[in-house]
């Protein structure tokens, strides 16, 4: 059946008259009238009958109401992106990919958040082994954390916060015991972060431009790495600003400002546009930003 018909049977039931169901759905008595004979033969039923100067519903009729409500509301739900929506209900598996660093500072959050409304939610962190897109278009991973490059022409993204760079050293290290300039800081040496391997960035580029270089000793995949390292060695290293406060405390170490003139990371968030309209995800990916904008973990729901 013609799901127009329904929708116009569906208010004839709810306004008994022609007329009112015509000014209802925006179109004229005469069609409204056509669209019930063609009713009243599918059904094998008259429907509404004349009472007086009104009209009143058949028994089959009155049966057809809620049935037919329901049905239409149903058909809206599928349509309308969002709609009857409810994550105590979803049984499914996200895929985030971030940096060790970040994943330490929100997976907790992110997971109690998540699990306080859809408890059958699971989360799956991944490393930066296929940042830059792929993975996305390719459906490995619903949402790319961090700082976003490079990626796929295609994929959607969302700015969350800036974060500040800073220095991270045992709390024993001579770096503390007078002001760090840039030629005590370029002094030091240090530990790059790279899975890559790769030595220079901009930290070197900044020393350039004052006329120093720095010494990088080791070079270590990930972050986590990097803060054990300098826990147990002079080797300083770096760090997001004001994350994981706590743990740095409980490993013994101090972060500092770098003397240096340096642009904060922006960090984001990017997802495939086929999941862009997709209710669970987008409820996912605004738990995921709530996460990143509050690490330390207010409990309650994502920002719409």
């Amino acid at each position: 059946m013609d799901l127009n018909l329904l929708r116009i049977l569906d208010a004839l039931l709810q306004e008994n008259s022609v007329t009112r169901a015509a000014e209802r759905l925006g179109t004229s008595p005469a069609a409204v009238s056509r669209s019930l004979a063609r009713l009243r033969r599918a059904v094998g039923d008259p429907l509404l009958v004349r009472a007086g100067q009104g009209m009143v519903p058949t028994p089959r009729a009155a049966e057809l109401r809620e049935e037919v409500g329901a049905l239409l509301r149903g058909c809206d739900d599928v349509l309308r992106p969002g709609a009857g929506f409810d994550p105590a209900r979803l049984r499914r598996t996200f895929t985030v990919q971030a940096a060790d660093l970040l994943l330490a500072g929100l997976a907790g959050t992110l997971t109690e958040r998540i699990h306080a409304e859809a408890p059958h939610v699971d989360v799956v962190f991944l490393p930066e082994a296929e940042e830059g897109g792929p993975a996305l278009r390719q459906g490995r991973v619903d949402v790319e954390l961090g700082v976003l490059g490079h990626l796929d022409p295609e994929i959607r993204t969302r700015p969350l916060t800036r974060i500040p760079l800073v220095g991270i050293a045992r709390s024993g290290h001579p770096l503390f015991r007078g002001r760090i300039t840039p030629r005590r800081f370029a002094a030091a040496d240090h530990i790059g972060i790279s899975r890559l391997g790769k030595r220079v960035g901009p930290i070197d580029s900044a020393l350039a431009e004052l006329g120093l270089r720095r010494r990088t000793a080791v070079v270590v995949p990930s972050h986590t790495g990097a803060m054990m390292l300098a826990r147990e060695t002079d080797l300083v290293a770096l760090t997001l600003a004001d994350w994981l406060p706590d743990a740095v405390s409980a490993l013994g170490l101090r972060t500092f400002p770098v003397p240096l003139d340096l642009e904060p990371l922006d960090l984001g968030m990017a997802w495939h546009p086929r999941n862009a309209h997709d209710p669970g995800h987008r409820w996912f990916r605004d738990h995921v930003a709530a996460a990143v904008l509050d690490p330390a973990g207010s409990r309650g729901s994502a920002a719409p």
